[in-house]
C-alpha cells in the first residue's frame, strides 16, 4: 500500500477538472502590471480574483516603505518573535494597529492563518467550548481542532441558532468562545455582528470576529463589519490579515482584554515560527496610514462592487449574496464551473474557481473580488466576458 493511495479519489477529480483546459489552482502570472492587470505570457488579464480590495499593492508610498526597510533591516528576521525576530517596526505596527482600533493591545503574526491558529488555540483549551459559524474559514476550523476545546457549530449567520446552542450549554461552567467572520470569503455575505454581540452578552460568552476580508472596506475608518455595525468595542477579540486590503502578508489580533499580551508566551503558532520581514511590516504600516487618510478608496470599492453585482445579475447569474466586495456566481456543478472558468481566462479575465468540498452547501462558484483600483471599463469588460459564460450549455 502506498502512502498516497488514500488520495486516489482526489487525484481523479483533479484530473477531470483540468482535462478541459488550464489548471484553475495553478495559474502562474508572468508579470503583474498593476493591481488589476497581470500578464500570462504576452496576454493581458484583468484580475478579478485577487482580494486586492483597495488596490494598494502598487502604491508608491507602500513600495517605497518596503524598499527602505530592505536596505535598513535586510531580507528576513531569521527568528521568532520571542527570540531575535522582533524588530522596531513590529512594535511600531502593533502600537499603530491598537491605536487604529482604539484597543489596548495588538499582536502581529507572520500570516493571517497563524493569527487564527494563535488566538483560537491560545485562548481555548480542553474543557472550554468553542461555538463556530458553520461557514467559517478553514484556518478557524484548524485552530479549533488544535485547541482541544469542544467544538459546537451553529447555523451560518444565524444568531438564534447560536442562542439555542449557548442556552443548552449554560449549565456548563467552561469558558465559551464564539467565532464569526465579518465578510464571508466564498459567498460574500455579511454577518450581523450586532445581533451576535447581543447573544454572547446574554450568555456571558466571549466573541471573536475575523475581519480578514472586511478590514479596509467596512466601517467609517475601515475597521470592518464590527465597526460598521456599531459594536466595535463589544467584540472581545478582532483578528485580520495583511494579505488583502493591507497589500502585504501577515496577520494581526487586537483586544482590550488586560491579559491579551499573554498570548505572546501561550500561543504556539506565535512562539514557534519566524517573524515577518521588516519589509512586510513596513508595507503594512504604510498601507494602514493610507486607509486612514483616504476614505475615498472605500467609496470606489463599493461603487465597483455594486456595478459588478448589478452587471452579473443583468446577464442572468444567480448571485450568492447582496452586493459586497466579494461577488460569487453559482454555476451549478464543478465541471460546468471549470468550463466557465476556462472561458473567462481565455477571454482575458481571471476569477477564482471555488468548488466542493471547499465551499458551503456544496456550491460550485465563480468568485470575483472587486478592487477600488478597477476602472468602470474593466468592470464592464468582466461583465461582458461573463455574458459569454451565460451562453454555455
Amino acid at each position: 500500500m502506498d502512502l498516497f493511495d488514500k488520495f486516489q479519489p482526489l487525484k481523479e477529480a483533479y484530473a477531470a477538472l483540468t482535462a478541459g483546459g488550464g489548471d484553475p489552482f495553478g495559474v502562474a502570472f508572468d508579470n503583474i502590471l498593476s493591481p488589476t492587470i497581470g500578464l500570462i505570457g504576452d496576454r493581458e488579464i484583468v484580475l478579478a480574483g485577487t482580494n486586492n480590495y483597495l488596490g494598494l499593492t502598487f502604491d508608491e508610498a507602500v513600495i517605497s516603505a518596503a524598499k527602505n526597510a530592505l536596505e535598513k533591516f535586510g531580507t528576513g528576521t531569521t527568528g521568532s518573535r520571542i527570540a531575535n525576530g522582533t524588530f522596531g517596526p513590529h512594535r511600531l505596527l502593533e502600537q499603530e494597529m491598537a491605536a487604529h482600533y482604539g484597543m489596548s493591545s495588538a499582536l502581529v503574526f507572520t500570516t493571517g492563518y497563524q493569527a487564527n491558529l494563535s488566538v483560537v488555540a491560545g485562548l481555548a483549551q480542553k474543557g472550554d467550548q468553542v461555538f463556530i459559524d458553520a461557514d467559517c474559514h478553514a484556518s478557524i476550523y484548524d485552530a479549533c481542532q488544535l485547541s482541544g476545546a469542544e467544538i459546537i457549530r451553529f447555523a451560518h449567520n444565524d444568531p438564534s441558532s447560536l442562542d439555542r446552542r449557548l442556552s443548552r450549554s449554560d449549565s456548563n461552567h467552561s469558558n465559551k468562545l464564539v467565532i464569526v467572520e465579518g465578510l464571508y470569503s466564498m459567498f460574500g455575505d455579511i454577518a450581523p455582528i450586532d445581533e451576535f454581540v447581543e447573544v454572547k452578552n446574554r450568555h456571558k460568552a466571549y466573541l471573536m470576529v475575523d475581519e480578514a476580508h472586511s478590514f479596509g472596506g467596512f466601517g467609517k475608518q475601515g475597521l470592518g463589519v464590527a465597526e460598521d455595525c456599531g459594536v466595535l468595542k463589544e467584540a472581545d477579540f478582532l483578528v485580520g490579515t495583511f494579505s488583502k486590503s493591507l497589500a502585504g502578508i501577515g496577520g494581526f489580533a487586537v483586544s482590550d482584554h488586560p491579559d491579551f499580551d499573554l498570548l505572546r508566551v501561550a500561543a504556539r503558532a506565535y512562539m514557534f515560527t519566524a517573524s515577518s520581514s521588516a519589509a512586510s511590516i513596513e508595507v503594512t504600516r504604510a498601507a494602514l496610514k493610507i486607509i486612514s487618510d483616504r476614505p475615498s478608496l472605500r467609496k470606489n470599492l463599493w461603487e465597483n462592487a455594486h456595478r459588478l453585482h448589478a452587471g452579473l445579475k443583468s446577464v442572468g447569474f444567480e448571485l450568492m449574496a447582496d452586493p459586497s466586495p466579494i461577488v460569487a456566481a453559482d454555476l451549478g456543478d464543478p465541471m460546468r464551473a471549470a468550463k466557465a472558468w476556462n472561458v473567462l481566462l481565455q477571454s482575458g479575465v481571471y476569477v477564482n474557481l471555488a468548488i466542493p468540498p471547499g465551499t458551503p452547501n456544496s456550491k460550485s462558484l465563480l468568485r470575483c473580488s472587486v478592487s477600488a483600483a478597477h476602472t468602470s471599463e474593466q468592470i464592464d469588460f468582466i461583465v461582458d466576458c461573463f455574458a459569454k459564460v451565460a451562453q454555455l450549455d
